[in-house]
């Protein structure tokens, strides 16, 4: 069967020539003139590559892109666009387009990249069906969200190869959780899957972390240690939060990226590490890069496959299923959210994202003794009442001190660990605290 590729482009000497041209080479092609033509001809039939012009009369090409991927993430689509329009093409780069030709088309060299493009989705899609995804454990959970489905099916993808992943989106997202689930997903599960926080450890002290040292290295290496490096050894090595890694700590493993080698501090050996390297974020890299921030040459080293989280605010269908999971393993089963307080909950931002949602639902639990959840167990979704002076008279020390509390759990976005720690009081004293600003 002849591989069926659809055009869109709305010059119609551009399209005749790339007809022609291709019909010779093999294969069908189905012409569409603008995006409406391109979305029946897709409702319709099957193709296993789409050539899109980005400016088309009816409308962004860019927007075709997204609707593509949501149904299928192996066809490859190549972008077409002038040369001062660039930009827009980098943009439906990052929405999931595999290339972009400025025009006029060199058909034959497109041609090349077509039979190569076809044979890497050919191959996707045999992976995919041949992926069998462990069960999830604990509450690791990544709902039904159509953008969701599709970096699931980005992360069998990447399950399957032992391609660096770069995996980005706000704090809480559920980063870390992702990078462990491709590792236990992949070839490598049976090795270490080694964490290290680019954010808590700078300078030397992260260098120390990763290389290891030798014995009298620095003044308090009393004995050799072993660094991550080691560790990771035919494993996973997971880079969070690479965005706040120094640059000379960036130079150093850019080195190691590029031959796998390294040297423990204060050691003239070369030892060697055959490691799986996943990295995320939470800040914009391309920014970073931009600003000088963040190395260029290490984000092309690590950003072979780019998993783009979105936040919680932005999928709240899947907040009934998140929520299900994750009473579960609380040991919670038989308890459930009754619709009201779901409609507390899709009503809610969710700045904190999934850690936020899973604090909430512990304190809830806890707050409800192992009865029905009520709206009340919920109270930092809740506008709090106000304590504070609403006339020119004093207030009590006892209406100061629940106005303070419930100020700073506010703040907080109800966490309930960095509230106690601002307030200096137990979690006894806090749940007590927001049980009396309640009633």
């Amino acid at each position: 069967m002849k591989p069926r590729i659809m055009l869109v482009e709305d010059d119609a000497a551009c399209r005749f020539g790339f007809v022609r041209y291709f019909s010779q080479e093999g294969y069908s092609v189905t012409e569409a003139a603008d995006l409406a033509a391109a979305e029946n001809a897709l409702n319709s039939d099957h193709f296993d590559a789409i050539i899109l012009d980005i400016n088309l009369p009816d409308g962004n090409g860019i927007d075709f892109i997204e609707k593509v991927r949501m149904s299928d993430s192996s066809t490859p689509i190549v972008v077409t666009t002038g040369a001062g329009d660039i930009p827009l093409a980098v943009d439906a780069m990052r929405c999931g387009a595999d290339n972009f030709l400025t025009k006029p088309i060199d058909n034959a060299g497109l041609a090349v990249f077509l039979r190569k493009a076809l044979e890497i989705g050919t191959l996707k899609r045999q992976q995919v069906a041949r992926q069998r995804l462990r069960p999830l454990d604990d509450d690791t959970v990544f709902g039904n969200d159509p953008k969701m489905r599709l970096i699931l099916d980005h992360a069998g993808i990447a399950a399957s190869d032992d391609c660096p992943v770069l995996i980005v989106g706000e704090t809480g997202t559920g980063k870390g959780r992702l990078a462990a689930w491709i590792h236990r997903n992949s070839s490598r599960s049976k090795f270490e899957f080694v964490e290290v926080n680019c954010s808590s450890l700078r300078g030397e002290l992260l260098a120390r972390e990763i290389f290891g040292n030798i014995r009298g290295a620095f003044t308090s290496a009393d004995q050799d240690r072993k660094g991550l490096l080691d560790i990771a050894n035919r494993g996973t090595l997971f880079l969070d939060e690479i965005g706040d890694m120094d640059l000379p700590a960036q130079a150093q493993f850019l080195k190691v990226l590029e031959d796998k080698s390294y040297r423990r501090l204060g050691d003239v050996k070369l030892l060697r590490s055959d490691f799986r390297l996943i990295c995320a974020t939470n800040r914009d890299i391309d920014e970073m890069v931009r600003n000088g921030q963040f190395r260029r040459d290490l984000l092309y080293r690590i950003n072979l496959m780019v998993l783009q989280l979105p936040p919680l605010r932005k999928r709240l269908n899947d907040l009934p299923e998140l929520t299900d999971v994750m009473l579960q393993a609380s040991g919670t089963s038989d308890i459930r959210i009754p619709d009201d307080i779901m409609q507390l909950l899709k009503e809610y931002t969710w700045p904190g994202n999934l850690r936020e949602l899973k604090n909430i639902l512990e304190r809830a639990l806890l707050l409800s003794k192992g009865t029905t959840l009520k709206p009340e167990h919920f109270a930092c979704l809740i506008t709090l009442p106000d304590y504070g002076p609403k006339q020119p008279h004093l207030t009590t020390l006892y209406e100061s001190e629940l106005a303070h509390i419930a100020s700073v759990w506010q703040q907080t976005g109800g966490d309930v660990a960095k509230t106690t720690r601002l307030l200096a009081i137990s979690r006894a004293t806090l749940y007590r605290k927001l049980k009396q600003i309640n009633n």
